[in-house]
């Protein structure tokens, strides 16, 4: 029986492919304030640049692919039972051949009704005013804005517990609830922290190894150890 590998990713993956995040500028994303296109206020207050935000992240997108780090990440799934909890809104996982992927804070390819989150659609191209869910509210871009519930949190927390190694992947530890996952993990069970700027873990119980790397070599530094413990 495969043993369970349980990764918690973040901006610092899909930022070698090419996906800006907005910790690295100051509180802007792709020049924008984060408090302008990603919470509720901000979509009250200027839907349109919303929208339009969303739009070109969509694009974006489709111009860049899976880098190192997505592609072994999925080939562990030869030799673990690999699930991954990612905070990224992007498919890289999906397309590096991840199969188990839950998105704490969404998906930019999909959308939902403004008024009812559980009506939730796929969606390749931009988003515009007067795409209507069925009952003609509002679609809007099915992303988990700042001072939103999350709702796959309680799904995550569960997979977390059943890890018998837990991995964290270019993710600053610092955005909320995610962050908190690692407290779920059982008091045994090793964790792997690869960042090339890793913080301090405070009142961590379980045994720790920083890689303080890029998430491609330090993916490539993992591999061989969880290799050498099959």
């Amino acid at each position: 029986m495969k043993k369970k590998l349980v990764v918690l990713s973040g901006a610092g993956i899909s930022a070698e492919s090419g996906i800006k995040t907005f910790r690295d500028s100051d509180g802007l994303w792709e020049g924008h304030n984060v408090m302008d296109v990603a919470t509720p206020e901000g979509w009250q207050k200027n839907p349109a640049l919303v929208l339009d935000f969303y739009n070109k992240r969509r694009q974006q997108l489709k111009e860049v692919q899976p880098n190192l780090g997505h592609q072994i990440l999925a080939e562990l799934e030869n030799e673990f039972d690999v699930y991954v909890i990612t905070q990224n809104v992007d498919d890289l996982h999906e397309r590096a051949g991840s199969t188990n992927v839950l998105h704490l804070h969404g998906e930019l390819l999909k959308v939902r009704s403004s008024k009812n989150a559980d009506y939730i659609l796929n969606w390749t191209e931009d988003l515009n005013f007067g795409d209507l869910d069925k009952n003609k509210n509002q679609l809007r871009p099915h992303i988990v804005w700042f001072g939103e519930e999350v709702p796959a949190l309680d799904e995550a927390i569960a997979i977390t517990k059943t890890a018998d190694y837990f991995a964290v992947i270019g993710t600053s530890l610092q955005v909320y609830p995610a962050a908190g996952l690692i407290d779920f993990t059982r008091s045994n069970v090793p964790i792997f922290y690869i960042d090339p700027k890793p913080i301090k873990i405070p009142n961590l119980r379980n045994p720790l190894e920083i890689i303080p790397e890029i998430a491609s070599k330090g993916m490539k530094t993992l591999k061989n150890k969880l290799i050498l413990t099959i």
